[in-house]
């Protein structure tokens, strides 16, 4: 089979997936011709999108009900650059910053071109990369600690002792679900670092689209009490925001022509 683009080789392997019930990182890696870094990066990547569950040596389906339809992607990207526009408003010149792995939270670096004198810590090669790329280029901290291959960034107890070492400004984190009476939650069950994030920052900023509100994700990550503003797309429903405006969150909605 010819290689494909990381789009449409990840829609085949959402739609192998639904055929066979399992998928193994070898299976994929022969069956598109690439390696299998690139097959576990889009089996994370499909991952942090709740579109499948990793196993060792491969994925499994999450139940249908979850998955969002495969041809909203296009304009799911779209709200991530227009939540991730908004969400740099609130950013100052000189700020000191944590911001956390996925794909959302990258979205943010480019809007970070305009602002001077930052100071970010990350636990994410790829926010990492983005970040030298600024002609601006913030001063760049990174947590170190244990590579987690499952989550695609650092984690672990040197990571955590490391952001206890400081004091930010703000916190722009992910969301793999949103319960609206509970918080944020996630599949993964690494989630010391995410909550040592919030408590060394004086804002924790929620970069999430409304699609992910209402998913039956097992783990609750950070507590509404944890967070402060949810930036997410204009899909929110009324109702929805209203719950979880009334737990004390700032809840802004990006306009979908967001310039």
């Amino acid at each position: 089979m010819q290689k494909r683009n990381t789009q449409q080789r990840r829609h085949a392997i959402i739609r192998l997936l639904a055929d066979k019930g399992e998928v193994s990182v070898d299976s994929l890696s022969r069956l598109f011709d690439t390696s299998e870094v690139t097959i576990r990066k889009d089996l994370a990547e499909l991952e942090r999108n709740g579109l499948l569950l990793r196993r060792y040596g491969g994925a499994v389906p999450v139940p249908s009900e979850l998955v969002p339809p495969v041809q909203e992607e296009e304009q799911v990207s779209k709200r991530k650059i227009a939540i991730a526009r908004c969400a740099a408003g609130l950013i100052r010149d000189h700020y000191r910053l944590i911001i956390d792995s996925g794909s959302t939270t990258a979205a943010l670096i480019p809007e970070l071109a305009q602002r001077r004198g930052l100071v970010v810590m990350t636990n994410s090669l790829v926010v990492a990369a983005a970040l030298r790329e600024l002609e601006n280029e913030p001063t760049l901290l990174m947590t170190g600690g244990t590579w987690d291959p499952h989550s695609e960034s650092f984690q672990g107890q040197v990571a955590e002792q490391v952001l206890r070492s400081y004091d930010f400004d703000q916190l722009f984190i992910g969301a793999a679900g949103i319960d609206p009476a509970r918080g944020t939650t996630t599949f993964n069950e690494l989630i010391g670092l995410s909550r040592v994030m919030a408590e060394v920052s004086r804002e924790v900023i929620v970069l999430a689209e409304s699609h992910k509100v209402g998913r039956r994700i097992p783990n609750l990550e950070l507590p509404w009490t944890s967070i402060d503003v949810l930036v997410t797309d204009s899909g929110l429903a009324g109702d929805v925001q209203q719950q979880i405006e009334q737990q004390g969150v700032q809840v802004i909605c990006a306009p979908d022509n967001l310039e």
